[in-house]
């Protein structure tokens, strides 16, 4: 499948910003199961720019403008062709987990923040879970599956700053909250996993040519002798619609963009994501 992104996010200030200094990660990964054939940021007003891979190895475009501004246009447009193959079966045992060549390899993937620890109250089933699993890959499953049936999909329900306990405790938010939920579960029963930023087109049978409103995308991986993929948020395994951009540790490593500006008091904010089936 391949598909064309075009993510554009636009700033307009209360004032003129005298500068602004920014971070964007929106450039998909090239990896075996997905190729980017081409990929382009544009910034409005022109910047000056610098490129690097972060500590995850996601690729970052550092931007400044430093021309006094009232508006301000970020516009990331991406072909990519992607072919994913189903994930094989678990494979590590539970005493693998123990082993330095997973838990001090992958000791990031481990930690626990406020952002995604579990409640006290998902704990007890998460217990449950790591006793009836008999490979940790299984409890990664099935605790993809409890966060998809015990929390609904909310736009709005959450703010970007919300934790993994505030959308378990109303049941509701939006994939960033479900991502975390499953990532904060699956690191309190040893399992390292990752947060992972991209795109999802959102029709399970999209027509070529069509261009269809979308918006980013979260999901997790979680180690298995290689990373493993799933989209609690859908209850499927990540396939071609899927696009990753970024991993991390979780949402904090991956922000599309991210930055600080000077002279405005206040900045409004609109995104718009289009997903093209190209072939």
């Amino acid at each position: 499948m391949q598909l064309r992104i075009v993510h554009t996010t636009g700033f307009e200030y209360d004032g003129k910003a005298t500068a602004s200094y920014n971070q964007a990660r929106m450039t998909p990964q090239t990896t075996p199961e997905q190729i980017v054939v081409h990929t382009r940021l544009e910034v409005t007003p022109p910047p000056w720019t610098f490129e690097y891979r972060d500590y995850f190895g996601n690729e970052v475009t550092a931007f400044e403008v430093l021309d006094p501004h009232e508006q301000m246009t970020v516009t990331a447009t991406s072909t990519v062709h992607t072919q994913r193959r189903r994930a094989p079966s678990p494979t590590l045992a539970w005493d693998d987990l123990r082993t330095p060549e997973v838990a001090d390899r992958w000791t990031e993937y481990l930690a626990m923040n406020d952002l995604v620890a579990p409640p006290a109250d998902l704990h007890e089933r998460l217990a449950a879970i790591r006793r009836d699993a008999g490979r940790p890959g299984e409890a990664a499953r099935a605790v993809c599956e409890l966060v998809n049936a015990e929390v609904e999909y909310q736009s709005g329900a959450t703010e970007v700053t919300s934790t993994a306990a505030d959308a378990w405790q109303q049941r509701g938010g939006v994939c960033q909250d479900m991502a975390h939920l499953v990532i904060g579960g699956l690191r309190s029963l040893g399992i390292p996993t990752r947060y992972v930023s991209g795109y999802l087109h959102p029709q399970a049978d999209p027509l070529v040519g069509e261009t269809t409103p979308g918006e980013s995308h979260a999901w997790v991986e979680w180690w298995d002798d290689g990373w493993h993929g799933f989209d609690p948020t859908n209850d499927l395994e990540p396939g071609e619609r899927w696009v990753v951009v970024a991993t991390g540790r979780d949402y904090l490593d991956v922000k599309p963009l991210s930055g600080i500006f000077s002279g405005a008091g206040t900045s409004s904010m609109f995104v718009r994501v289009d997903v093209t089936l190209l072939a």
